[in-house]
């Protein structure tokens, strides 16, 4: 494990909040937080434009007050997921309502940009980038970001191939910064074992769909409790890049789970017409098999922990 720099080096639980497209709100980050973890979401959550000031507005200021009076167990840090590709054209302006809040952690995905990155470390942010392989890992770190989000098979949205133990093993060989995993972590044990393994996080997503606080319909919170790992299904068809989706979504579009057609990249438009398609054709990573209800951020956390401490007790830590 790495020597982590602030705000990282304060949480009080391992774990990150992965920021859910649509699906994450102030209500939801504010909740990961005070449950201890990181609270993120997409800046392009915020519909329109001018809502992600009122959003991060709301969230900085609940986090101060909690924080004011529970001096001795303050709130994790919360970040925001800035989607750096040509498609993003609110991608400025998103940036500079980030700088003017202090956001203290971003997150970037599908492109590395100095510029953000500067932008970031400007007022003492923290930069990290998510990314698939180790080709991918090398550019985000050389254009000045501080951390990577190793985003390994099994992973829910915009997921890789790579098993987490290549990758994982593969960054470390080179990177001794902040590092955290993502790929069909939803309980404490996998938590430890991401840790195991060289990660200073877990990096956790679609088994916070299934909180209260999530802005999913309740189709989508009750089919991750219903389904498995069967029910995944990796795919290009809906945004240009290969995801993992729930299968029954993939049905209820009138759509044959086994047999989708291969997408062009170009398509891809995060701003645009994909926002339909994240809307019908619901995101999901590998893990939900442990998810069997549905519940509060806070009660799922609680959850998280007393696994985690289960899972070292049986290793003798």
């Amino acid at each position: 494990m790495s020597t982590l720099p602030a705000p990282l080096n304060r949480l009080p639980f391992p774990v990150i909040g992965s920021p859910l497209f649509i699906i994450s709100n102030p209500q939801l980050v504010i909740a990961q937080c005070i449950a201890g973890v990181v609270g993120s979401m997409p800046a392009l959550n915020a519909r329109p434009a001018e809502l992600l000031e009122d959003w991060l507005k709301e969230i900085t200021e609940t986090l101060a007050a909690y924080n004011a009076a529970h001096p001795d167990a303050p709130a994790a840090p919360f970040a925001i997921n800035q989607i750096v590709h040509k498609s993003n054209d609110r991608l400025e302006h998103d940036m500079a309502l980030c700088v003017k809040y202090k956001v203290p952690i971003i997150i970037t995905s599908l492109g590395a940009r100095e510029e953000i990155n500067a932008a970031a470390h400007s007022y003492g942010g923290v930069v990290l980038h998510d990314v698939i392989n180790n080709k991918h890992a090398h550019k985000a770190i050389e254009k000045g970001a501080d951390g990577l989000i190793a985003v390994a098979a099994g992973a829910g949205g915009h997921a890789g191939l790579k098993s987490p133990f290549a990758l994982i093993q593969e960054i470390r060989q080179w990177f001794d910064g902040p590092l955290a995993l993502s790929g069909a972590i939803s309980t404490g044990d996998a938590v430890l074992a991401a840790q195991a393994m060289g990660a200073d996080f877990a990096y956790i997503g679609s088994a916070f769909i299934a909180t209260h606080e999530a802005r999913a319909v309740e189709g989508y919170k009750q089919a991750i409790v219903d389904s498995d790992s069967d029910e995944i299904v990796y795919s290009n068809l809906f945004t240009g890049v290969h995801g993992n989706y729930l299968a029954p979504s993939i049905r209820a579009a009138g759509l044959d789970p086994a047999n989708l057609p291969e997408s062009d990249p170009s398509k891809m438009n995060f701003g645009g017409s994909s926002a339909k398609a994240w809307k019908e054709i619901w995101g999901c990573g590998q893990g939900i098999g442990a998810i069997n209800k549905i519940q509060s951020t806070a009660d799922y956390v609680t959850q998280l922990k007393r696994e985690y401490v289960a899972a070292r007790g049986r290793l003798g830590f």
